[in-house]
């Protein structure tokens, strides 16, 4: 949950006479959700955020869900998916409800526009790539393990200094910090596995005063539409408020571990409406001298399970790779794979990493996901000899 930040010129005030040096006002623009009493930003340009030269519709944007409807466990390999294109444009939709939705781009390719979603807030895991994202409240550095969180509306541009995988999650509502993380005053908690320090904030403002064509390609109403703002979008001079792009670094969070196995809810990170979002990181395993450290078979009767492998090697699972992306749906039980829970015995630490998300309603299966199946997976449970053999990548 950001805290307060401010950044560059704001007059002693807000709502009152700032001047620009010759003489004419800057131009205040009020940023935020839930109407006026959500969390917002009071930005200070040099030309009004209103100047918009022309205006077309770029695409729709479709998605189409698998034609089938059986409930099975399954899997995808993100290293077979189409690469290439903008790390904006071109990302392909893997799994989605009214809620949340998973995006994958590996791009290619440097984007002269600025974008900005205006219909969803963005959780972007970095799986590989460094660079910066240029943003109104200043730049963000950007490298590998980052969760970039770009709250709805907020303008962007990416510029990566190596090639960039990005899992990218769409969410409907605001995304945050779980409330038991905060205290009644929003502070983070004691206990909490991060803190205030773990979380990074624009800390210097870039202020471009250039007038001319510059595209902002924006997504609101399922579809792209293109608009030429007559000067540079980044002409602000200075911000303060709460809503703002911030990064935490998977790296960053801190394994609660126990005497015995803890369940999932340790490993959340971030909340939205509908789902949450976990890291499993490197950690040590439980101390009991007796303890099964792998989990146990579980159902979760309301909700999706899908999991990111950000590496190849995960306590619980066979045949799966870096890349990999499981989805196990509600009502179905799913637990360790055969031989993975009597490995765990004895064992001292995992390194593991993975990026987990939980919906509270039914995931679809997006088309474009199809071709990176591996379509016998939901059989991965049965053991070697019975007539399966687990892929080994």
């Amino acid at each position: 949950m950001p805290m307060y930040h401010m950044l560059g010129q704001v007059p002693r005030k807000r709502h009152i006479v700032f001047r620009r040096p010759d003489g004419g006002l800057y131009s205040e623009q009020l940023m935020g959700n839930e109407g006026f009493t959500g969390p917002s930003a009071l930005l200070y340009h040099i030309h009004p955020p209103t100047t918009i030269k022309s205006v077309r519709e770029l695409k729709k944007l479709v998605w189409e869900a698998d034609d089938s409807a059986a409930l099975r466990h399954r899997h995808f390999r993100t290293r077979q998916l189409p690469k290439g294109g903008s790390p904006t444009l071109d990302r392909i939709p893997l799994m989605y409800n009214n809620d949340i939705a998973m995006l994958w781009v590996e791009p290619d390719t440097t984007d002269e526009h600025f974008y900005r979603n205006a219909q969803a807030d963005e959780v972007v895991y970095v799986a590989e790539g460094a660079g910066t994202v240029e943003t109104q409240f200043g730049p963000l550095a950007i490298k590998p393990g980052d969760y970039l969180m770009l709250p709805r509306g907020i303008m962007h541009r990416y510029r990566f200094t190596t090639p960039a995988k990005l899992l990218c999650f769409e969410s409907r509502g605001y995304v945050r910090t779980p409330s038991r993380y905060r205290t009644e005053f929003g502070q983070i908690v004691e206990g909490a596995p991060y803190s205030e320090r773990d979380f990074r904030r624009p800390t210097e403002l870039v202020t471009h005063d250039e007038k001319g064509d510059f595209p902002i390609i924006v997504k609101q109403y399922n579809a792209l539409t293109e608009m030429v703002l007559d000067h540079h979008p980044l002409d602000v001079v200075g911000w303060d408020g709460f809503f703002y792009p911030w990064a935490f670094n998977i790296h960053d969070f801190e394994p609660i571990v126990g005497k015995v196995h803890q369940p999932p809810p340790v490993h959340q990170t971030f909340q939205g409406d509908g789902f949450v979002i976990c890291s499993f990181v490197p950690r040590l395993y439980d101390f009991h001298p007796q303890a099964v450290p792998a989990p146990y078979n579980h159902s979760n009767v309301d909700s999706d399970e899908v999991l990111f492998y950000a590496s190849s090697e995960f306590m619980s699972r066979k045949g799966i790779e870096y890349g990999s992306i499981t989805h196990h749906p509600d009502g179905l039980p799913h637990g360790p794979h055969p031989g993975r829970v009597e490995a765990s015995i004895g064992a001292k630490e995992t390194n593991e990493l993975a990026v987990m998300m939980d919906s509270f309603r039914p995931l679809k299966i997006a088309k474009p996901a199809l071709p990176a199946e591996d379509e016998r997976y939901f059989r991965s449970w049965i053991e070697a000899g019975d007539g399966f053999n687990p892929p080994t990548s």
